[in-house]
């Protein structure tokens, strides 16, 4: 059962399109990854007033046991890890020297880095296979719900960088690359900096900095 997340449940989506993607899932005769109690887990773990840095990406894992609701996040004991996040790992340590010791971003979440997706479900070993389903319509009232005030947008690869005339003229700092997987990393996300970028632009607001690499 898809439970909207307690702080974003009003956003119009939850009434108007999640039951139909409901609908859609239950008539799924493959595997759903993440299972449906993940679904939500990026907005479950960053109340919108929570949010400092937003970090967009396409969807979730394929590979049974590696997607859990946080975009590009791994469960601790994942091992090896997806190619796109061991690529985030490789610009992590060229940026700052160092990255986490496993594949677990909640410590990110926990910081006020929502990491979501476009779309929020896959089939099993069918990557971008539910992009129809209607999820794209979820990511342009969450990025509404966040411009009352200025904040960092990450967005990785096409799917996610589609969505930045939304938030031009709203006083946030966006940074646009190629999605850090294998297909396109070398074609402008590795060498990026991001994550230094951002914790420039934080200091300049007067926030503090995120910590991404040590749990």
């Amino acid at each position: 059962m898809l439970t909207p997340p307690r702080h974003w449940g009003h956003l119009p989506f939850f009434q108007e399109s999640l039951p139909a993607i409901r609908t859609a899932l239950e008539a799924e005769s493959r595997p759903v990854l993440p299972p449906a109690k993940q679904v939500f887990a990026a907005l479950d773990a960053c109340a919108p007033a929570d949010v400092k840095v937003v970090i967009l990406g396409q969807d979730p894992y394929p590979t049974p046991g590696h997607a859990h609701g946080l975009a590009f996040s791994v469960a601790p004991d994942v091992a090896p890890l997806p190619r796109s996040l061991a690529n985030i790992f490789k610009e992590l340590r060229d940026d700052l020297g160092a990255a986490p010791p496993d594949g677990d971003l909640h410590f990110w979440a926990d910081q006020g880095v929502l990491l979501l997706n476009d779309v929020l479900t896959v089939p099993a070993g069918a990557a971008r296979g539910h992009r129809r389903l209607g999820w794209q319509r979820l990511v342009p009232q969450v990025l509404d719900a966040l411009s009352d005030r200025p904040r960092a947008f990450v967005l990785w690869g096409n799917d996610a960088r589609g969505h930045a005339a939304r938030l031009q003229d709203k006083g946030h700092f966006v940074l646009q690359s190629a999605h850090p997987s294998p297909l396109s990393a070398y074609r402008g996300f590795f060498g990026s900096r991001p994550f230094s970028t951002v914790n420039a632009w934080l200091r300049q607001q007067g926030h503090a900095p995120i910590n991404w690499t040590t749990p």
